[in-house]
């Protein structure tokens, strides 16, 4: 694999870090600034809402400049809105520097994503993409605890600061090891938008909305299903959400080799064991080992998904993916926000902890179906999702 791809995933891993940290410092962060625990919580959705409208918006000003300098911009923005978070006086100058930070997210796994596959052979593009994830699920499993640990023991604005100088080495590693990729020839707006025409574009997003929010109505609320169902401590909390950051990284992996063999069957095996296992949880969640193995799988097969998704997008939205790729990393944050929202639904409805896995688990099968079709209207026209393409192909750099 290109070097490259080391500077893409370096970027990924601070992304993931700043994104996810923030939940375990929340208390910290509440007391400093003399407000409520969910007070505080709007520096998490404030940060969700401003990589959804981020994504597109970015993109969109980017189709001007070359990718690399984009990435670059991108990196930079980062850099400054987790340095604005670490000094803010108060909370809404730190919503502040959450959202310009967020603004960065979506467009840089959207470009990176488009970056990632043109470094390499069209037959190994899902694992190029894969690796650049990778940084993303390593942030779960080293980033998020190091940088809970850090913020409880020294501070938290401590962990702002060592996240942005995270964005710094990632925005000095695109410089010196992406190469300097030309603006594609006739890029611009109007062309980038003609994809979201397709309809196996918006399939392919609707599954993502489905298949990965499946997965955040589990883990949303897995303190509370593991203290109070499975009788695990609190502080236990942290390193199943490691164990859940492990099957992420070794699902990325296995989804980006094999999405590069057979793309939609691996779709298909990973949304269905996903619906399964989700249905388990109810119960499996009562017993600690069992538990402990079914929030593996949960981030195993979820992340099996990312990377067939994202490869499914460019695939469809054939000579215009950035936009595409950009939307799609902004519609797995609306499935996080959706499925939250269900999960918390349920659980104020009084069916128990347990009872956002079954939320799960019909999202899960939903994206699965929707998969079943997109395949079944690909079959039944194959010369109109191929025309394009010829029409416009995607120019290759390596």
């Amino acid at each position: 694999m290109p070097l490259a791809l080391l500077a893409l995933a370096i970027g990924a891993f601070g992304i993931g870090t700043t994104e996810f940290v923030i939940m375990g410092l929340l208390p910290r962060i509440a007391d400093d600034y003399g407000v409520s625990i969910p007070h505080a919580g709007l520096l998490v959705t404030g940060y969700a809402l401003g990589v959804v409208l981020g994504a597109p918006l970015m993109t969109a000003l980017g189709t001007r400049i070359g990718r690399k300098t984009m990435l670059m911009l991108l990196m930079g923005l980062f850099t400054l809105g987790n340095l604005l978070s670490a000094v803010a006086p108060n909370l809404p100058l730190m919503l502040a520097g959450r959202i310009v930070a967020s603004l960065a997210h979506g467009a840089f796994f959207g470009i990176g994503s488009v970056v990632a596959a043109d470094l390499v052979a069209p037959e190994k593009k899902a694992g190029a993409i894969a690796t650049m994830f990778t940084g993303l699920t390593v942030a779960n499993i080293v980033g998020v605890p190091l940088g809970t640990f850090i913020g409880q023991a020294v501070g938290w604005r401590t962990t702002f600061v060592l996240v942005a100088s995270l964005g710094l080495l990632g925005l000095l590693g695109i410089a010196r090891l992406v190469p300097d990729l030309p603006r594609p020839e006739g890029a611009h707006l109007r062309r980038e938008l003609t994809a979201f025409r397709n309809p196996q574009v918006l399939l392919a997003m609707a599954m993502t909305v489905l298949g990965f929010g499946g997965v955040f109505a589990a883990i949303t609320y897995i303190a509370p299903m593991m203290t109070h169902v499975a009788g695990y401590s609190d502080g236990a909390v942290t390193w199943l959400l490691v164990l859940f950051g492990v099957g992420m990284f070794l699902g990325n992996l296995l989804g980006g080799r094999f999405a590069d063999r057979r793309l939609m069957p691996m779709l298909y095996a990973s949304l269905g064991g996903l619906a399964v296992v989700l249905a388990l949880f109810t119960l499996t969640a009562h017993d600690k080992v069992l538990a402990a193995v079914t929030i593996l799988l949960v981030g195993a097969l979820g992340f099996a998904t990312v990377p067939p998704l994202q490869k499914r997008v460019l695939d469809q939205a054939h000579g215009a993916p950035t936009l595409a790729s950009a939307v799609n990393i902004g519609a797995f944050n609306l499935g996080n926000a959706l499925a939250a929202w269900l999960g918390g639904t349920v659980i104020s409805a009084g069916l128990g902890y347990t009872a956002p896995n079954w939320v799960g688990a019909a999202l899960a099968a939903a994206a699965l179906a929707l998969a079943l079709w997109s395949a079944a209207l690909e079959r039944r026209t194959p010369a109109r999702t191929a025309a394009p393409a010829a029409a416009a192909p995607v120019p290759a750099h390596h």
